[in-house]
């Protein structure tokens, strides 16, 4: 192995030494611990530490890396003191999870960490968020992040690399290829005799380095780092590595042919460095021993810190309330001034206004910039607020909704416009499992509203009509509305922009144009959680949102001698339960109406919680009206056979009649 110091100093050469030292003194002491019981479970990153430590040695420490879970080189090279390391090994409070991941599973703002979650190509779309913040604020930063040759085979990671080459964002992609994917060799995994040649069809530069070379890790770095500053643009770097362990310590490495491990075992990245050192006298042996002793010292003490350290007590009220990020709604009332306008002007207008609110806020969608969207309510927006705030987006929702979070992580706000609601289930990983789980898992927040018309009646068939919102109030850390009417719409989208926390923001598409409402001009906002009384009535109690308060306010015109109380939940995350208890203790009969389809809806939980919470007020059991259970029909005839409307009048007698 050629070392070439370049301009390096000795100290520096030094300095590079002990950081490739540390994380493989780290892992034989916890491979041992690991034996014993003591850590749960390990991902071995021996033979590639001159990877982590060349790429972290050579960005400025208020770079973001985005690692992997054999990227122990990153953390100890940015430092991090080593028992917050161990005690997140252990699930421990001086952790960065409080003991709710495990691993590298985790991020911290502090040392501009931002960890993976265990999709693996999630983070890829993130560095492009982060990257593009840096962009937009005019701020020269590098951010790098890592995967594997296994994961290159996901979708996420092309997602990442077209936008990121799309919209010039200095994005260091890192592709650590060991050769295996787990057991699976590279020859089962692609096709391609190199993984930099999927650069060429990204229009990306694309470079192959030995990753076992610290300094031609450090110098290539270094090199791109100053180029990607002066003309910001993405690149991808094949480290070619090799890993001499398991997938984790429980694979082991049966299926690695012994003359491959053997070659391998020739090139390691910590020996043939110090030997290089050595051989040239930049490092002495007794130098050497002096800093193996250091490393091996300071291991034990943060050892010894950790293993005194108590164990994490379950606090119901704590995991509670870190689900979400702590918010303190703001009340904004609106002038008197009004006008007559629909439902899709409300939508803009909040739009409009929280853009001049928020100057950190970036609308992405597909067509949303000069064509104004596929509903046409950002036309006019790229005139107004800038093709950077108002950005097209190639058709790949899963990287987008991971650039939305990467925009959040770095200080900024983000709207993702689904063009269909349907289409949201290409970005369901990074909503459900990224933005959903992130503050919970380590206090940071997602602060992403993601648009989603929805709904049926127009006759869009099985792709452009679902009304999918049970998809999301089923997983906790989302925020879930759906109003009904503008002047409810224009205020609630306005909360979602304020509020730090994930929000699905539901428009339903058949009252877009239809449903008109007087709606104050100017800017105000109105709380989560707070059901709307539509009428009142002591007879029954009619809990629905969206399309269905518009149904149920039809059936009770077209039958005048029903009294009811309607109930328009408006927010179904969180949910206004004191509302709906209210209401049925004062009616007694209670049907819960939904557009989706009935099993697993929304409308089951709430059926449930009321049998359950309110069962002594209730003179019937509860009515269910819900859509079929078949996919949504194209034409009219079907799909009004589809649609739970035309159930609700003789669902809603029979009850009255139990």
């Amino acid at each position: 192995m050629n070392f070439d110091r370049k301009n390096l100093t000795n100290e520096t050469l030094i300095q590079l030494y002990q950081q490739i030292l540390k994380p493989r003194l780290i892992e034989e002491k916890m491979l041992i611990l690991l034996r014993q019981g003591k850590v749960s479970k390990w991902f071995s990153g021996i033979g590639q530490e001159a990877i982590s430590v060349g790429l972290t040695a050579a960005l400025d420490k208020d770079e973001y890396i985005l690692p992997m879970h054999r990227n122990l080189g990153v953390f100890t090279t940015r430092e991090i003191p080593l028992y917050r390391l161990f005690s997140q090994w252990q699930g421990k409070a001086n952790g960065f999870t409080k003991g709710r991941d495990r691993s590298f599973h985790f991020g911290t703002q502090e040392y501009k960490i931002i960890g993976m979650i265990s999709h693996l190509g999630p983070q890829l779309g993130v560095a492009d968020g982060i990257a593009l913040a840096h962009q937009l604020r005019g701020e020269k930063k590098v951010t790098a992040v890592f995967t594997g040759e296994g994961a290159t085979s996901e979708g996420d990671f092309h997602e990442a690399l077209n936008v990121a080459s799309v919209w010039n964002l200095p994005v260091l992609f890192i592709i650590e290829n060991n050769g295996y994917g787990l057991s699976t060799p590279t020859n089962e995994q692609y096709k391609c005799k190199n993984l930099v040649d999927k650069g060429i069809g990204y229009g990306m530069e694309a470079l192959q380095v030995d990753g076992n070379n610290l300094l031609e890790v450090f110098h290539t770095i270094q090199s791109l780092k100053a180029s990607m500053e002066e003309n910001p643009r993405p690149i991808l770097l094949e480290m070619l590595t090799f890993r001499m362990r398991g997938h984790e310590e429980a694979s082991g490495t049966k299926y690695v042919p012994k003359e491959l491990m053997e070659q391998w075992a020739a090139k390691d990245p910590v020996k043939n460095y110090e030997d290089f050192l050595l051989r040239t006298s930049v490092l002495q042996e007794s130098e050497k021993d002096k800093i193996y002793q250091t490393i091996k010292a300071e291991i034990d003490e943060h050892w010894q810190k950790t293993s005194e350290e108590t164990a994490i007590k379950a606090n119901l009220t704590e995991e509670l309330n870190d689900v979400y990020q702590n918010h303190e709604y703001q009340h904004y009332t609106s002038s008197e001034v009004t006008e007559n306008i629909r439902f899709i002007d409300a939508i803009q207008q909040a739009l409009a206004q929280s853009m001049e609110r928020y100057p950190e806020l970036v609308l992405m969608g597909q067509d949303i910039a000069e064509y104004g969207g596929a509903f046409k309510i950002t036309e006019g927006f790229v005139e107004k607020f800038g093709k950077a705030r108002v950005r097209n987006t190639p058709i790949c929702e899963s990287i987008i909704v991971s650039a939305a979070m990467g925009l959040s992580i770095n200080q900024m706000k983000a709207m993702v416009e689904m063009q269909f609601a349907d289409f949201v289930s290409t970005g369901f990983n990074p909503i459900v499992n990224y933005l959903a789980k992130v503050h919970y898992r380590w206090l940071q927040n997602a602060d992403v509203v993601i648009r989603m018309p929805a709904g049926a009646g127009v006759q869009a068939g099985p792709f452009h009509s679902q009304t999918n919102e049970a998809w999301f109030t089923k997983t906790p850390g989302l925020k879930v509305v759906y109003p009904a009417f503008p002047y409810d719409a224009k205020g609630l989208l306005n909360t979602a922009f304020q509020d730090p926390n994930p929000v699905i923001f539901f428009e339903h598409k058949a009252l877009y144009r239809s449903v008109y409402q007087e709606v104050p001009k100017d800017y105000y906002t109105l709380p989560f959680g707070k059901a709307s009384l539509i009428k009142e009535g002591s007879q029954v109690s009619i809990i629905t949102f969206g399309s269905g308060v518009h149904w149920s306010l039809e059936v009770l015109e077209n039958n005048p001698k029903i009294q009811a109380d309607l109930l328009d939940l408006r927010t179904l995350q969180p949910m206004d339960w004191d509302a709906i208890k209210q209401s049925v203790q004062k009616t007694g009969k209670v049907l819960v109406l939904v557009e989706d389809t009935l099993f697993g809806s929304v409308a089951s939980d709430i059926a449930a919680t009321i049998m359950e919470e309110c069962f002594e007020y209730l003179d019937a059991p509860v009515a269910r009206v819900g859509s079929l259970e078949t996919p949504i029909p194209f034409v009219k005839a079907l799909e009004d056979q589809f649609l739970a409307k035309n159930r609700l009048q003789q669902s809603l007698l029979d009850l009255l009649a139990y």
